[in-house]
């Protein structure tokens, strides 16, 4: 058998760097951990890091040298909303840019489910908007403090992109309406009463004990660990594949005909986004 080249795969050193304005990254011993941020602190939602994601998963799952991935927050904070972002109405933006949003939007989830084939751990290190992020991961633990919710519907905008659909899928269709429509945050022990999460812990304790499940984890031969992630992750295949773009069909074409834009509504929210309010 002649020995086969291995054409494609980014190199870690390569695609660490290209991130790096918005993921850290470092890797030991095949585990790589994936810190959100901005400016080294935590992360506030940027359209430029949303679209870095989806490319970071490509890139993260086609090199051989990961092992189990572990993405997490950086400081006090899990993912701070901005409402600026809107600054511009969706139904202002170009035709093409529009385009661009809705795939971009589908790719940030589905490289995460489709183009990691390693084991994952979802590390919330503090309040924050969505979780959809980490509760993907095949193992969630989060901190005493964390605390997200979903905005879009207070926002007056569809929730399609993500997080909706990973409570119906977590904690039921009923649950999760109630939580899309109230916009009700969801705490640490909530989300590991109602099986959001596995484990909640003080911060200080929560990027050690993810290491330690990675290190676990890594005990287990290569295929035992990358089958065992394929039968784990399946059902997000099959929901996404059923009901993502649908749903966010329907968000995005709510955004598209929606005269006044989200600006001004999601500024009423903007301690909540920034973590620094619970309802």
């Amino acid at each position: 058998m002649t020995e086969r080249r291995m054409i494609g795969p980014t190199k870690f050193e390569e695609y660490s760097e290209k991130y790096k304005e918005f993921l850290l990254m470092t890797r030991r011993d095949g585990i790589i951990e994936v810190r959100l941020h901005t400016d080294g602190g935590p992360y506030k939602h940027s359209w430029e890091a949303h679209t870095a994601w989806s490319h970071a998963w490509s890139d993260i799952g086609r090199d051989p040298e990961n092992e189990v991935m572990i993405i997490s927050g950086t400081g006090d904070k899990w993912v701070i909303g901005d409402p600026e972002v809107w600054n511009t109405k969706f139904m202002d933006w170009p035709k093409q840019k529009k385009l661009e949003q809705y795939h971009e939007s589908l790719r940030l989830l589905e490289n995460l489910i489709f183009c990691i084939d390693i084991p994952t751990i979802g590390a919330i290190n503090g309040p924050g908007t969505h979780c959809e992020l980490a509760t993907l991961c095949d193992i969630t633990i989060c901190t005493e403090d964390a605390d997200f919710f979903d905005p879009h519907y207070l926002g007056g905008t569809p929730p399609g992109d993500g997080m909706l659909l990973t409570l119906q899928n977590m904690i039921g269709f009923k649950k999760a309406a109630y939580y899309a429509y109230t916009g009700k945050n969801i705490n640490g022990q909530t989300a590991l009463d109602l099986g959001i999460v596995s484990e909640v812990l003080p911060r200080e304790k929560l990027l050690p004990r993810a290491w330690e499940l990675a290190e676990m984890i890594m005990q287990a031969p290569r295929s035992t660990r990358h089958l065992s992630h394929s039968i784990i992750s399946r059902p997000w295949k099959q929901a996404l594949v059923s009901d993502q773009g649908f749903q966010l069909a329907h968000q995005m074409y709510d955004m598209a005909i929606d005269e006044e834009g989200a600006l001004e509504r999601l500024k009423k929210m903007q301690g909540r986004l920034m973590g620094k309010e619970v309802h």
